[in-house]
């Protein structure tokens, strides 16, 4: 009987060892499974950033590019606009109205500074006249323009100066 209770201890002894270490496996796989979890996740979050970030930088040089083309349209409105001082015809208007819907259908919207105070961060002086009041801006010789809320040219004016 002494041999069978050994044998049964001997069996209990053994079984508790591979359930013990049947634990602390599974414990390690656990560890593993939520290190790899944390691992997929993090990289999961760095490739959104790297879409979000790649599609703010295509949407900037878009943007930049759509500027450095409406700036260099505008000189071509300028000669829009001489050329109907001089040339009376309504196609020149129609052309030149249409024209400047388009610019402003991507923004573009004129920079409104005569008769106001001069700014300098919207306008450029380029002559001083005498006036019956101090910096006002009374004749524009080039518009200024914004593109989407920021200036991208600003106006060229002449500015009163009190006659003394």
């Amino acid at each position: 009987m002494d041999n069978k209770k050994d044998k049964s201890s001997v069996f209990k002894v053994t079984e508790d060892k591979q359930k013990n270490k049947f634990e602390m496996e599974c414990e390690e796989l656990k560890k593993q499974v939520e290190e790899y979890k944390n691992k997929y996740l993090r990289a999961l979050a760095d490739y959104q950033n790297f879409e979000k970030r790649v599609g703010k930088e295509k949407d900037g040089i878009r943007i930049n590019a759509n500027r450095q083309l409406i700036i260099k349209l505008l000189s071509f409105h300028d000669g829009l606009e001489k050329a109907e001082v001089f040339i009376k015809d309504k196609n020149l208007k129609l052309i030149k109205d249409n024209y400047l819907k388009l610019l402003k259908d991507e923004g573009l919207e004129e920079i409104e500074v005569m008769g106001k105070e001069y700014d300098p961060y919207i306008a450029e002086v380029i002559d001083m006249v005498k006036g019956e009041k101090e910096n006002i801006v009374v004749e524009v010789l080039r518009k200024g323009y914004k593109l989407n809320g920021q200036i991208i040219r600003v106006a060229q004016v002449k500015v009163s100066k009190l006659a003394k």
